[in-house]
């Protein structure tokens, strides 16, 4: 099994309420990791996380409106390091790009809110799809209860029985061309739609 050099998080945020915060701040002290809150200008403050005599981690932290805004980009080489900055990233529904790497390649997690959506292996050679997420049966409903394709399509029946009323009417045989035309387009995107 291939032993992991480094962690990237690269742009990665998360958000936090007041109560999280804290809970997280209460947790974050072990035997291995400490913590230290900085406040900078503007309101934001630093949260660094530290392996007890080695290396730290530092993220923004951002008060808006109760919710705090946590982003992160650093490398992280300390095991209990990476595994408290893991387990902050998945508790708290992290969103991000995250690097892990090997000897010879790296793994490449896609995450939003929380869930992998694609890994990719990265080599000298180039770059391999690993896995893609696929649509969660909640998503699919989400879809399925959209009318905006009905909607359309009530439209453009309205349009069609508009034209089959003029088409009906005396016209000329160029009127008649240009309606048959329209209304072949509409068929076609009816057809579209209604599949």
């Amino acid at each position: 099994m291939a032993q992991r050099l480094a962690t990237e998080y690269v742009n990665a945020t998360l958000q936090m309420t007041e109560f999280q915060m804290n809970q997280f701040l209460l947790t974050a002290d072990t035997c291995y990791i400490s913590h230290r809150v900085k406040v900078v200008g503007g309101g934001e403050q630093v949260i660094v996380l530290e392996e007890t005599g080695g290396e730290e981690v530092r993220f923004t932290v951002a008060n808006r409106r109760g919710i705090y805004w946590c982003t992160l980009s650093c490398r992280v080489v300390n095991p209990h390091l990476n595994n408290a900055i893991r387990k902050l990233f998945i508790t708290y529904k992290g969103s991000g790009t995250i690097n892990r790497i090997y000897e010879g390649f790296t793994m490449v997690y896609y995450y939003e809110r929380g869930s992998v959506r694609r890994i990719s292996e990265l080599t000298a050679s180039g770059s391999k799809l690993i896995y893609q997420h696929k649509h969660s049966l909640s998503e699919i409903m989400t879809v399925y209860k959209s009318e905006a394709v009905e909607r359309e399509i009530a439209v453009l029946r309205g349009k069609a029985d508009q034209l089959l009323d003029v088409r009906n009417a005396e016209c000329s045989a160029e009127e008649l061309h240009d309606i048959d035309r329209e209304l072949a387009s509409i068929a076609r995107s009816l057809f579209y739609l209604e599949a």
